[in-house]
């Protein structure tokens, strides 16, 4: 043991005790931690899926939300987008292409 002499300055019935408590105090702060700043780990613990504590609050109380259109669209046009936060995108709806086959 290298740091043998720290037992002449410090006594062993002291400096043992004050060892483990103080890793104890420490394991205690970061279980804390990882349980208050998570959501998996209570959905874990109850035996739920993974995610459904996050999902409640994301959708607590309030209604979804979904993306709308203000104008159809034809082949090739543009359309103006209005999302859930409203903002707005344009997006362009083109047909697919025909492929010519090999056996036609």
């Amino acid at each position: 043991m290298n740091n043998s002499k720290i037992w002449l300055v410090v006594k062993p019935t002291v400096g043992v005790p004050l060892f483990l408590s103080a890793v104890a105090i420490g394991s205690f702060a970061v279980h804390v931690a990882v349980l208050s700043n998570t959501s998996w780990v209570s959905d874990f613990l109850k035996g739920q899926p993974m995610g459904t504590t996050a999902q409640a609050a994301l959708n607590d109380g309030a209604t979804t939300k979904q993306a709308s259109y203000t104008a159809e669209a034809m082949d090739g046009q543009a359309i103006l987008v209005t999302l859930p936060d409203g903002t707005t995108a344009r997006a362009v709806i083109e047909m697919p292409q025909k492929l010519a086959s090999v056996t036609d």
